[in-house]
């Protein structure tokens, strides 16, 4: 028969408890839960604007794209397996898709080597129309079951002409997802490299469009200096202004969200990605489970530890 004071003993209890939890964890090895699960479609915007250096890894500057391959691979990290990510590129006018969604758990070797050979140089024009880029986006998306993460700093190059913006009403809310700004507000310079991708310097006020040049001017006639309604509808003036300087348009990708049906969130660490995506509505929910046992054999270690005392 038991000495009653066995039941006492503190070490005694902590001998108790330790069989108990390493029966439950026969008994009971794992837990069952809801699990979110994405479909995801991420474009990157690859134009010279966002080789702007304008975030900071591991205390060295850093350009927007490399700072965006960065958080993109946290997120490839942080989605729960059976999710799905698909990856493509924007420039010129259009975004051309690299691969479809694949799963991420199975293909994370791919998805993570696609990611980190992402350039500038893969670019195939040197315009940057966002407004048009993301409309051709939305067309490539409306019969594809995944959201859209488009992912960009909202400079146009040359300058938007406010006259022929795309009309995104066929194609409002047709597709979930948001648009990512990407960058600073303040204005920086823009790398300037060679055809061997080699830096030589940064973009001057005459390397680049400082108006554009499209169409018929939005001003009124009489505001133009030298205007001309055939030769010189913007005038005769030599442009001036800080296009050759780069900062995040934020304001301009409110904007384009709104009349897309997008949201909208804004890139200024490597959480914000996960953050915004787990804040969205999944595209499913599923049934997962997950082992416990480690933490059945911490608790058994400290009561085991306890009894030294």
């Amino acid at each position: 028969m038991p000495n009653p004071t066995f039941f006492r003993d503190f070490r005694a209890w902590c001998l108790i408890l330790s069989c108990i939890s390493f029966l439950a964890m026969q008994i009971y090895p794992r837990i069952s839960k809801e699990q979110p699960i994405y479909d995801l479609t991420l474009i990157v915007d690859i134009t010279r604007s966002m080789n702007a250096e304008d975030y900071r890894l591991n205390g060295q500057p850093v350009s927007r794209l490399e700072y965006v391959k960065h958080c993109l691979r946290e997120l490839l990290i942080s989605l729960p397996c059976q999710s799905k990510l698909g990856l493509g590129v924007f420039t010129e006018r259009r975004a051309a898709i690299l691969f479809t969604p694949i799963e991420v758990c199975s293909g994370f070797p791919e998805i993570n080597a696609s990611i980190a050979s992402l350039d500038w140089r893969m670019a195939w024009a040197a315009d940057s129309r966002i407004a048009h880029g993301l409309f051709n986006t939305l067309q490539e998306m409306t019969d594809k079951n995944s959201g859209l993460i488009f992912l960009t700093d909202g400079q146009e190059a040359p300058p938007i002409n406010p006259r022929y913006g795309p009309d995104f009403s066929s194609l409002k809310r047709q597709t979930s997802g948001f648009i990512v700004g990407v960058g600073g507000l303040q204005p920086v310079t823009i790398p300037k490299f060679n055809t061997l991708g080699q830096r030589i310097g940064v973009y001057g006020p005459d390397d680049v469009p400082q108006r554009t040049s499209f169409g018929e001017s939005d001003l009124n006639p009489e505001k133009i200096d030298g205007y001309d309604a055939r030769n010189a509808p913007f005038g005769r003036a030599a442009p001036v202004g800080e296009e050759h300087l780069s900062a995040l348009r934020e304001d301009y990708l409110k904007q384009l969200a709104t009349e897309s049906g997008l949201g909208y969130s804004r890139l200024t660490n490597a959480g914000d990605l996960a953050r915004a995506i787990g804040a969205s509505k999944p595209a499913r929910t599923t049934k997962q489970f997950e082992d416990i046992r480690k933490y059945y054999a911490a608790c058994i270690i400290v009561l085991l530890l306890a009894q030294l005392i």
